[in-house]
């Protein structure tokens, strides 16, 4: 059953009702099935999905990734669905992530400054925010066994041949918007790789029940 948002904020409604799942090409479709398998492998025998985003630096893509997939948990009312986002190195949350993000309508607040700042990221008013802050992927925030690991960048992939207690691995990778930072087509490229994601990750979760 599809919540249709009721309980997230309206702006994040807003931009889920704006994606457009339909352009997204077989080949790409082929590319999410094993998460799509995954998750309704665990949603049937009513166990908790836990889904790791991996990326080199955890500082863009493993974040949005992240994020996203728990906002759209919800939106499909999917239960017991607990997001990670890790990286081979950390550094830090790019601002313009948090930006990306809340125009699209999530909440954002700083919890601590610093070289590596950490963040609330709230999509609902009754659920937990996303912590987020860059770590590396065995960082004692993320899950030790019984998860999915995603890599959403080729760096990850090929450097990650291993990912300790991971039930699956799979590269489902996305160009870093890191090539645009600083120019004058940097919010854009951020908003488009944000949605491209939360588009993807749309058609995962609406593949669960249906």
């Amino acid at each position: 059953m599809i919540n249709n948002g009721p309980g997230l904020f309206p702006g994040i409604v807003t931009t889920i009702r704006r994606l457009q799942p339909d352009g997204i090409t077989e080949e790409r479709k082929k590319t999410l099935q094993p998460l799509v398998a995954y998750v309704r492998s665990k949603v049937e025998s009513n166990k908790e999905i836990r889904l790791h985003f991996i990326c080199t630096h955890n500082s863009r893509r493993s974040h949005l990734a992240q994020v996203w997939a728990q906002t759209l948990a919800c939106y499909f009312n999917i239960k017991n669905v607990y997001c990670y986002s890790g990286g081979t190195e950390s550094t830090a949350v790019f601002p313009m992530v948090t930006e990306t993000l809340q125009a699209s309508g999530f909440g954002v607040k700083k919890l601590s400054e610093g070289q590596n700042p950490v963040y609330a990221i709230n999509y609902a008013p009754n659920e937990h925010p996303v912590i987020a802050f860059s770590k590396k992927l065995d960082d004692d925030f993320n899950p030790k066994s019984e998860f999915a690991a995603m890599l959403t960048c080729a760096q990850a992939e090929d450097g990650c041949p291993f990912i300790a207690g991971a039930e699956m691995r799979m590269p489902i990778t996305y160009e870093d918007p890191k090539e645009f930072d600083h120019t004058p087509q940097q919010a854009e490229k951020y908003r488009e790789r944000s949605l491209q994601i939360a588009t993807e990750l749309f058609y995962v979760f609406s593949q669960i029940n249906s």
